[in-house]
């Protein structure tokens, strides 16, 4: 159970650590980024504006 691991047996936190190194979590963090900038814009237009007395 505490081994080495055999062949290509991998399972657990070293599955998702093989999957990060193929380079789809870069591809993952642009369009998370890309997500929350177009949602900024849109409360940002929706959001009423500040009304200065002059």
């Amino acid at each position: 159970m505490y081994g080495a691991i055999v062949g290509g047996q991998i399972g657990g936190a070293g599955a998702a650590g093989a999957l990060a190194a193929t380079g789809f979590d870069t591809l993952a963090v642009i369009v998370a980024c890309t997500t929350l900038i177009a949602a900024g814009l849109s409360v940002w237009k929706l959001a009423p504006r500040l009304r200065r007395n002059r």
